[in-house]
C-alpha cells in the first residue's frame, strides 16, 4: 500500500499546485462574464480556446507521454532531456512558421478570419507553450513538485493580473481620464478578447523566463537513435491527443458551424456553453491533478511487481472521489450558478450531463495504462476516434435543433463510449482486477442521488430546505461509501488516521 500512499502524496502535492493554478485560472470566468459587454465576445474566446489544445498536440506530438515512459530506463537517463528538448525546439520553430504564413486559413476554420490579432498572438502562445512541454515534464519526473507549483501560479497569477488590467483598468481609467498614460497601448476600440489573448501571451513568456534553469542544462547532444523510437512511441498517441482535444473542445467550433442563425448569435451560444461548461471545474482539477501525478507513477510501478493491484486500488479511490465531486457541484449548483454571469444562466441544464461526462474521461485516463505500458498505443487512437465519431454524428444531426444541449449529450456519449471500449480491450490485452461491479454500483447511486435531489426541489421552492437536503445527501452518500471502504481508507496518509478504530486487526 506504500505505492499508493506516495502516489496519494504526489497527487496532492501536484494537485494543491494544479488546482489553485487551474482555480486562479477560472477566476477569469467571472471575471469575463460580469464583465464582457457582450456574449458574443465570451464566445469569441471560447473558439479560439477550442482551437489551441489541438494545435498544442500536433507541436508537442506525444513526446511528453514519451518522455516519462523512455526516462523510467536507465540507460537513456543522460540523454533523454537533451533530445526530447531539442526535438521540441527545432520542430516548434517549423511549425509556428507554418501556422503563420496560413494564419488566415486558420482564422476561417474556427470563424475568427475578422480577428487577424487573436490569431497572431495565439501562434505565439502555442509556440511558447509547446517549448516549456519537457522542462514541466522533467520537473515531474524528477519529483520536484514544489518549483513546479511555483510556475504555474506565479504564471497564471501574471495572467490573471494582466486580463484584471486589461479589461476592467484600462476602460474605467481612460473613461475618467481621455489623456491618460493608459491611452499609448490601450485602444477601447479594439475587440477585448484581443487584450486576454495578450494576457496569456505574457503569461506563456514568464513562464518560459521561470523555466530558465531547466533550459540552462540542456546540452546539445542528440540521440537519434531515440529518438525514432521516442516518435514510434509518440506518433499514435498525436492521434489519440488530437482525437481527444477534438471530443473536449471541437464542439464550439461545431456550434459556428452548424447552429442556424446570425453569426452574433452563434457566438452568444458557444459563450454560454462555454461559460456553463466552467461549471465542471471540481471534476476538472481534480483529474488534472491526478493524471499528473499518476502518470509517472504509473510508468515507475510497472517496473515492479503485480503493479497490476495497485492500478486498481488507484482506480476505486478515483472513482469514489470523484463520485463525491460530482453530487458536490450537481447538488449546488444554485451556488456554483453565481461563479458565471447571469446572462449565462440558461445553459446551466448542461452541467449535470458535462460532470457525468468528465467522470466518464477521468475514469477513461484511468483505463488508458493498459496499452501505454503494452506499446499499443495505437489502440488509444482507435479508441480516441471512435469517440471522435460520435461527437461528430451526434452535434452534426442534433445540433441545429438542439443548440449546446446536443453537444453536452455528445460529449456525455463520446467519453462514455471510450471508457467502455478501453475498458473492454484492456481486459484482455493487459488485465488489471478492477472491482467494476462495485464502483459502477457508486457511479449509480451518485446518480440516483441527484435525482432523488431534483425531485425535493422541483416540490419545494425553498432555498433552505434545497440547500439542507443537498448538504444532507452529499454527506449521507460520503459516510455510505466511508462505512464500506473503511479498510482501505485506514491505509491512506492522512486522513487514515481517522478510520484506524473502524478497522479490524487483520487490516
Amino acid at each position: 500500500m506504500s505505492s499508493i500512499k506516495k502516489l496519494a502524496g504526489q497527487t496532492i502535492w501536484y494537485g494543491v499546485s494544479s488546482i489553485a493554478a487551474r482555480f486562479i485560472n477560472y477566476l477569469l470566468t467571472p471575471l469575463l462574464t460580469y464583465n464582457l459587454a457582450h456574449t458574443s465576445d465570451y464566445g469569441k474566446m471560447g473558439l479560439i480556446y477550442s482551437a489551441i489544445p489541438i494545435l498544442n498536440v500536433i507541436f508537442t506530438y506525444g513526446f511528453e507521454t514519451a518522455y516519462f515512459r523512455f526516462a523510467s530506463k536507465p540507460e537513456y537517463k543522460n540523454t533523454i532531456y537533451n533530445t526530447a528538448t531539442i526535438s521540441i525546439f527545432i520542430s516548434t520553430l517549423l511549425l509556428t512558421a507554418l501556422l503563420w504564413i496560413n494564419q488566415q486559413i486558420f482564422g476561417h476554420i474556427i470563424s475568427l478570419d475578422a480577428y487577424p490579432q487573436i490569431i497572431q498572438l495565439s501562434i505565439f502562445i502555442i509556440a511558447l507553450d509547446a517549448l516549456s512541454t519537457i522542462p514541466f515534464a522533467r520537473l515531474r519526473e524528477q519529483g520536484r513538485p514544489k518549483k513546479f507549483a511555483f510556475i504555474k501560479i506565479t504564471s497564471i497569477l501574471t495572467n490573471i493580473l494582466f486580463t484584471w488590467f486589461f479589461i476592467r483598468y484600462c476602460p474605467m481609467h481612460l473613461q475618467q481620464d481621455p489623456a491618460s498614460w493608459v491611452g499609448t497601448f490601450y485602444d477601447p476600440n479594439t475587440n477585448p478578447i484581443v487584450y486576454v489573448i495578450l494576457a496569456n501571451l505574457i503569461q506563456s513568456a514568464i513562464t518560459i523566463v521561470l523555466l530558465a534553469g531547466e533550459f540552462s542544462s540542456i546540452r546539445f547532444h542528440f540521440d537519434a537513435k531515440l529518438w525514432k523510437q521516442m516518435m514510434i512511441y509518440s506518433m499514435p498517441l498525436v492521434i489519440a491527443g488530437m482525437a481527444g482535444m477534438i471530443n473536449e473542445t471541437f464542439d464550439r467550433l461545431m456550434l459556428v458551424w452548424w447552429l442556424p442563425g446570425t453569426a452574433e448569435f452563434k457566438e452568444e451560444q458557444v459563450g454560454i456553453y462555454n461559460a456553463c461548461y466552467k461549471l465542471s471545474i471540481l471534476i476538472t482539477l481534480f483529474i488534472q491533478a491526478f493524471r499528473l501525478g499518476a502518470e509517472p507513477f504509473f510508468f515507475k510501478q510497472a517496473e515492479g511487481q503485480h503493479p497490476q493491484r495497485t492500478y486498481a486500488r488507484v482506480m476505486k479511490f478515483f472513482v469514489i472521489i470523484i463520485s463525491v465531486m460530482f453530487l458536490v457541484v450537481s447538488l449546488f449548483i444554485p451556488i456554483w450558478k453565481h461563479f458565471i454571469g447571469p446572462n449565462y444562466w440558461s445553459g446551466l441544464g448542461v452541467v449535470p450531463i458535462l460532470l457525468l461526462a468528465n467522470m466518464f474521461l477521468g475514469i477513461y485516463y484511468n483505463l488508458s495504462i493498459w496499452y501505454k505500458l503494452s506499446h499499443k498505443t495505437m489502440a488509444g487512437a482507435w479508441i480516441t476516434l471512435v469517440g471522435v465519431s460520435v461527437t461528430f454524428v451526434i452535434n452534426y444531426f442534433f445540433i441545429p435543433q438542439f443548440s449546446y444541449m446536443a453537444c453536452a449529450w455528445a460529449t456525455f456519449a463520446c467519453y462514455g463510449s471510450m471508457m467502455l471500449i478501453s475498458f473492454l480491450w484492456g481486459q484482455k490485452a493487459y488485465r488489471i482486477p478492477y472491482a467494476w461491479k462495485k464502483l459502477t454500483a457508486y457511479m449509480v447511486i451518485a446518480v440516483l442521488i441527484f435525482f432523488l435531489h431534483w425531485g425535493i426541489t422541483s416540490l419545494s421552492d425553498n432555498r433552505m430546505v434545497d440547500l439542507v437536503s443537498a448538504l444532507l445527501l452529499v454527506a449521507g452518500y460520503s459516510l455510505f461509501i466511508a462505512r464500506i471502504e473503511k479498510r482501505e481508507l485506514a491505509k491512506l496518509p492522512v486522513i487514515g488516521k481517522y478510520f484506524h478504530h473502524h478497522a479490524t486487526p487483520k487490516d
